[in-house]
């Protein structure tokens, strides 16, 4: 395998995702699912806009936001608005997790499901409501916060 078939397979990738949701393949979309699908963690816009544009050369942040809203939209990045913070952006797993956000330090974390199957909690509400996902968010401090305040 070549240097360059190595790195296009990403966009190839990417592509295939968006045809699979019947989404029209546009290099702003393949090289924002890339970043999106590469990226370690939650990351905000302009970060995704950033490394979107080592692949396409040019994006704006307005673009960025369009895209990122379409891959939304279409099940394939799954978007967490925590209060306080910018919109962050991950790959949509469809496994309902929860975050654990550090009050230090803002890193988010995954939690997987507190109880059983989505939407693992079993809200009040009558019968002919169907809900289907639960939101979650812890709020304390990561390891590393937690033993800087712990430090003499």
């Amino acid at each position: 395998m070549t240097a360059t078939s190595t790195a296009d397979e990403p966009m190839a990738l990417a592509a295939a995702r968006l045809r699979t949701a019947g989404m029209r393949v546009t290099a702003p979309r393949m090289a924002m699912l890339t970043a999106v699908h590469e990226s370690p963690g939650h990351l905000d816009a302009d970060t995704l806009r950033e490394r979107a544009r080592r692949i396409t050369g040019r994006l704006s942040l307005q673009a960025a936001y369009n895209v990122l809203r379409a891959l939304t939209d279409a099940g394939l990045v799954r978007c967490t608005q925590i209060p306080g913070h910018p919109a962050r952006y991950e790959i949509e797993r469809h496994d309902n997790h929860h975050h654990f956000v550090c009050r230090a330090c803002g890193a988010i974390r995954d939690v997987e499901c507190t109880v059983g199957a989505a939407p693992c909690m079993e809200p009040l509400l009558p019968d002919e409501y169907d809900t289907q996902e639960a939101a979650v968010t812890f709020w304390g401090l990561c390891p590393d916060c937690r033993g800087a305040t712990t430090a003499p």
